[in-house]
């Protein structure tokens, strides 16, 4: 079974991961990429991408006189999409499993982030 993985975040928690230390940085990053090589060894890992940040993001409607009308992410949206995994599991439980390690992923001073991860199964 395949399901995405979705990280979401605030523009206030992004402010916050962009002060963190290198040193703590390093550590967030070295636990997800390990799991990536995890998850690629076990034939489990598809695909994993960081979104760019919302102000760079477009909304598109249906066309106008031949335009697709768009328009910028609003302002007062309080979570975004910052990244997501494509996973290829047998069981939702084991979804759930990497969606946890993920969350656990340490920040500061090592605990962990607790970064809430939606669990999809794609359709």
């Amino acid at each position: 079974m395949k399901y995405i993985l979705l990280m979401t975040g605030t523009k206030s928690g992004v402010d916050q991961y962009r002060s963190w230390s290198e040193h703590d940085i390093d550590a967030h990053m070295a636990v997800l990429t390990s799991l990536n090589r995890e998850l690629t060894a076990s034939g489990e890992f598809i695909e994993t991408r960081r979104l760019a940040l919302p102000h760079e993001a477009q909304l598109v409607r249906g066309l106008e006189d031949g335009i697709p009308v768009t328009d910028g992410v609003f302002p007062e949206s309080k979570d975004f999409l910052l990244g997501y995994w494509i996973i290829d599991v047998a069981t939702p439980e084991r979804a759930y499993e990497i969606a946890a390690r993920i969350s656990a992923a340490p920040g500061p001073g090592g605990a962990p982030t607790n970064m809430p991860i939606e669990v999809r199964q794609l359709a």
